[in-house]
């Protein structure tokens, strides 16, 4: 894992983040799903017997299995010296240089290359052109 990324390298390495974070953001919405489910199953008083408690463990289980890949893939993020800023959007940050100052090279799920920077302090909301930089 580079300290830093030149834009070239963090480019190459969108390629295979795209699916990580597609993957992420796919198991997010389906935790959500889960969850409700369990609650509605839980709630239910009058399933009570064996089925629904099969029922129940399959979610419980299914849950543990999304949450298990999602801790994996968020670890392969982390070792790749990429923050992840958000699951939602795939919004994640690359540290690199500009005239020898940290930055981050910001890229989001949608976008076809890394187009944006901030300084470490700004977030999404100081996201500029990398025509911009300077």
């Amino acid at each position: 894992m580079p300290a830093y990324y030149d834009l070239a390298a963090a480019n190459e390495r969108v390629r295979e983040l795209r699916p990580l974070l597609t993957a992420l953001r796919d198991d997010r919405y389906a935790i959500v799903a889960i969850r409700a489910r369990l609650e509605q199953l839980e709630a239910d008083h009058a399933a009570d017997g064996e089925q629904a408690q099969a029922g129940r463990e399959r979610e419980r289980d299914r849950l543990t299995d999304i949450v298990r890949r999602m801790e994996r893939s968020v670890r392969q993020i982390d070792a790749w010296g990429i923050s992840l800023r958000d699951i939602g959007t795939g919004l994640v940050d690359f540290p690199a240089l500009a005239s020898g100052r940290p930055i981050w090279l910001c890229w989001k799920l949608g976008e076809d290359e890394i187009a944006f920077w901030h300084e470490l302090d700004a977030g999404i909301a100081g996201r500029k052109p990398l025509i911009e930089l300077e």
